[in-house]
Order: structure tokens, then sequence, then C-alpha cells
């Protein structure tokens, strides 16, 4: 089991909803919370539902400020606790019990920052010794090495790890880049933090001793997504890239009305690696204009694919909008086994064998 959080920076543009509708495919995690989605609930409530395989919740957003919601894999047991502007409370039952997870959006102004740290000692105090984790933006950090460029008070940095410290909460440890949030500024101007974290009680890290937390790779908003990984030992030595190669493997060939799927996937990943390469690398002016250009074309390749399995599932029927979403690979997979012939038999009695 694993949980992604990510700052959307607005879900209010196709670029971004295929982006993150594409994240969620590839990464399939079982919790996902999502802050600044910047919707009302009515329409992420729409947005939902083209996720086919998750339930959830949703925060309203303040006059297109803010906005939250708390996503769960259908199967996946989740116990509404709380929720707020700033965070939403579940209980999770599994194979381990009940433990607890918040989804935590701290105040982007500074004036108000001290009210995120009352919420977290609510939060906190109202815990009852049980196996919590928490994760999110807290649009803070602990100490000024997580910054690059700019500069932060010394108060400031204090009471995020005050409040964290009265909670009995710790950082889980992370692979990746070490900042999770680029204001996309140039030279002097750039600022560079780490925002997004997830931290654990004692109980927490007693049931999920291998916990580890990835900083994924930053595409359309200004903040990577991070995944907490459960029991990351396991996690890695079942993924290692195996289930994407067999993917394109299968697909190579392919081709539905023109679109070669084998030759939009190699592109994508090409341009992924680049986009992490000048995610980590320097903020010239150049530079950053070419990754504007890089996430264009990223989300004008993510949208031919989508068109590629809504052509090749033929479920037409689907609103020209809805996003990529495993209900296409099922329904290709679907199709494929639909038109395959086993053997066909001829008027002497002899079998041949074949294919669709």
């Amino acid at each position: 089991m694993n949980l992604l959080s990510l700052n959307c920076r607005g879900l209010g543009n196709p670029d971004a909803v295929g982006g993150l509708s594409n994240l969620l495919r590839r990464e399939a995690p079982a919790l996902v919370f999502l802050c600044e989605t910047k919707l009302s609930g009515s329409e992420l409530h729409r947005m939902r539902a083209h996720l086919c395989d998750y339930e959830g919740m949703e925060v309203d957003s303040v006059r297109r400020s803010g906005g939250l919601a708390f996503l769960w894999r259908k199967g996946v047991n989740c116990v509404f606790r709380s929720a707020s502007v700033h965070h939403m409370d579940f209980d999770v039952q599994d194979a381990r019990g009940t433990w607890r997870v918040t989804g935590f959006y701290g105040c982007p102004a500074v004036c108000d920052r001290h009210l995120s740290w009352e919420l977290l000692r609510e939060l906190g105090a109202g815990n009852d010794d049980r196996p919590w984790v928490c994760v999110g933006d807290f649009n803070e950090i602990f100490f000024a090495t997580e910054m690059k460029g700019g500069n932060r008070l010394q108060w400031q940095m204090n009471n995020f790890r005050d409040a964290v410290d009265d909670c009995g909460l710790r950082d889980v440890d992370f692979d990746g880049y070490e900042f999770t949030y680029d204001n996309g500024q140039a030279e002097d101007d750039n600022r560079q933090s780490r925002l997004d974290r997830a931290m654990g009680n004692e109980r927490w890290f007693e049931i999920f001793p291998r916990a580890k937390l990835i900083h994924m790779d930053r595409e359309w908003s200004d903040h990577a997504p991070i995944k907490l990984l459960l029991n990351a030992r396991d996690e890695e030595q079942g993924s290692s890239g195996g289930r994407i190669f067999r993917f394109e493997q299968m697909w190579e060939l392919q081709e539905w009305k023109g679109i070669r799927i084998g030759k939009i996937l190699r592109d994508i990943k090409a341009k992924r690696r680049k986009l992490k390469q000048l995610n980590e690398g320097g903020r010239s002016q150049r530079l950053i204009n070419e990754r504007k250009i890089l996430v264009k074309e990223v989300a004008k390749l993510l949208k031919q694919e989508e068109i590629y399995w809504k052509q090749r599932s033929r479920a037409l029927w689907l609103k020209e909008g809805d996003r990529n979403t495993k209900y296409f690979h099922k329904k290709a997979g679907q199709r494929k086994e639909k038109n395959h012939i086993a053997k066909l038999v001829d008027d002497n009695g002899h079998e041949h064998v074949g294919t669709e």
C-alpha cells in the first residue's frame, strides 16, 4: 500500500487533470491527498467521477483559493474523522488494525501560520495514542538547510518544530531531490524549499518500520508529488520498472487509427527524463523556458495516449473531457479477448489455430 500527496496548484485546466489522472494510473496509490485544488466540492466530485477506481471526499475552495480532496481506492476501508479548509482526517482499517492518516495543508500566509500549528496540536491532542501519520504541504520548513534562495526567519521554523514535537511526530526518511517546491523564477529570484513531507508518531513507525517517502518529479505543478511507501522494501522489489516495461513491449507495434502507442510512451519517458534533469539543474531563464515547453509537450502526449485508449476500447459514449484511467485499459483488454479466435474447424473436421 502507498499514499500519494500533491499540492495541485489548481485542477481547473485539462492539462492538470490529465497529468493527475496519468499519475494515479502509473502509481496506483491506495490513498491520495490533494490540496490547492481551487475547485468547489461539486466540481471536485465531477472530476472524481472520471477516476473510476477511487472513492473520496472533498472540501470546497474559498473563492478559488485552497480546496482539498482525499481519495481512496475501492476496497480500502477508510472512516471519516474530521475535516476543515486545512486538513482531512481518516482512520484506515487493514490487516494491521486501525491507524490514522491526516492530510494537512498549512496556511500560505505567514501571519496566519500560527493557526496551522494550533490545528495540528488539536489533532494531536485527540489522537488517543493511535498509530498516526500526517502528510501534505505544511508551507513551512524545519531548518534553513531545507531552503535554497531567500531567507526564513528562525521563529517561523521554531514554531513549526515545536508543534510537531508537541504532537509526538517525526519525519519519514525520504529519497529523491531534496526540495519539493520551486517558484519557477530565474537566477537570484529562484526559491526552492522542502514544504511537503510525511511525519508519523512512534506507534505508527512500530507497524510501518520500513516506511519511506519518495520525492517524485514535478510536472505541471510547482510542487512535486510525494509518495509514501508503507513497506518500502516490498514496494521497491515489486516495482523496479517491470510493469511499465512489459506494458510498452505489449503495445510496441500496436497502431490504432494512425496512433502508435509505443512511440508515444517512449516520447513521454524521454521527455520526463529531461524534465527530471531540469528540475534538479540550473535556473537560468533559458532552462526555465525549456522546462515550460517540455511540460506542454508531455501534456500533449498524454492527451494522445488518452485518445488512443478511447479509440482502442471503442468507449465512444464517454465524454471527450474524460481522463485516461484503468477503465480504458480494461475495456481494451476485453475487446481484444472478445476478438480472439482460438481455433477454427473446416468442413473436413480439421482444426486450425490462429488469432483475430
